[in-house]
């Protein structure tokens, strides 16, 4: 299998796929696929009060958190609005953080700042660890996920090999995009909360305490409806070029929203994530630069 690369944004470098993309999509259904993630940034947090010290800044109830098992969780603005969006796991010792290249900085800064006086150590961990999708079927995060030792990386490749089909991000975006999984900086903008993205009772959890952004989160959960919501569209497939993400989403005249991550997915054909005006019709005909589109909910009317 000869492997083609991503060219640009927070994958670059990474296997886009291997010349059989559909084939690569059935085998990650099916549980029988792995990627090298190994793209992914890593921050290591250490120190007795880590898990505390996580659960008080971030999305996600900590407080409990069980050795080897992966979730995924947010760090928002004062205002509510989505900063930061990682999986993490811990291993009785370390908390790991996996996160996209772009944020690994800024979300570091951020951990030390708020360090105080707490038994915490942050440190970036990405040229000591890597992170690979395991086979298995689809958790509700993306994975299953491993975390390795970058020195470990070609043997447990060479393992996961004897009984799965390498896949590339490809495959991966259309799983996600299907399963309706947002990514942050490609299905988010400045403005984008957890209300308008689906991930209520996932990367956010509805029973715990306050964190930076939580009361707009509630506010809006208990009182209201957020101003915009995740859809996935169903492209018009007779096009040979997709629109790129960041393309208005049109309702005649009148842009409704923005497109996020595109796919060709080998059931549904081409569809995408697209954040539009919570008062669009459901049954609206969009147009997505001159490309029409039908939506499927995801984040209630």
């Amino acid at each position: 299998m000869t492997a083609v690369y991503v060219e640009e944004g927070p994958d670059k470098g990474a296997i886009w796929h291997f010349g059989e993309p559909n084939k690569e999509q059935k085998a990650l259904e099916e549980g029988k696929a792995w990627a090298d993630l190994s793209h992914l940034s890593i921050i290591a947090v250490s120190g007795v009060d880590r898990l505390k010290w996580l659960h008080d800044l971030t999305t996600q109830y900590l407080l409990d958190f069980q050795a080897g098992v992966w979730t995924s969780a947010m760090v928002l603005d004062p205002q509510g609005h989505v900063e930061y969006q990682f999986v993490l796991v811990d291993d009785g010792n370390t908390s790991w953080i996996v996160i996209d290249p772009p944020y690994v900085q800024g979300l570091l800064e951020y951990l030390n700042k708020m360090r105080f006086m707490l038994r915490v150590e942050v440190r970036n961990a990405s040229s000591e660890f890597a992170v690979l999708r395991a086979p298995g079927k689809a958790t509700d995060i993306g994975g299953p996920f491993a975390l390795v030792p970058r020195s470990e990386i070609a043997e447990m490749e060479e393992v996961f090999g004897t009984t799965a089909m390498q896949v590339g991000t490809w495959a991966l975006d259309a799983e996600r995009v299907a399963a309706g999984r947002p990514r942050h900086g490609f299905d988010t903008d400045h403005k984008s909360i957890p209300n308008e993205l689906g991930v209520l009772n996932n990367a956010v959890h509805m029973n715990k305490g306050c964190y930076r952004g939580q009361e707009t989160v509630a506010k809006i959960y208990n009182l209201g409806k957020p101003p915009r919501r995740l859809v996935m569209l169903h492209l018009d497939g007779h096009a040979v070029v997709m629109p790129p993400s960041g393309t208005p989403v049109m309702n005649g005249d009148v842009q409704v929203g923005f497109l996020g991550t595109v796919a060709r997915h080998h059931e549904l054909g081409p569809i995408a994530l697209a954040v539009v005006k919570r008062n669009t019709p459901v049954d609206a005909q969009l147009m997505v630069e001159g490309v029409s589109a039908s939506q499927q909910i995801i984040v209630e009317a």
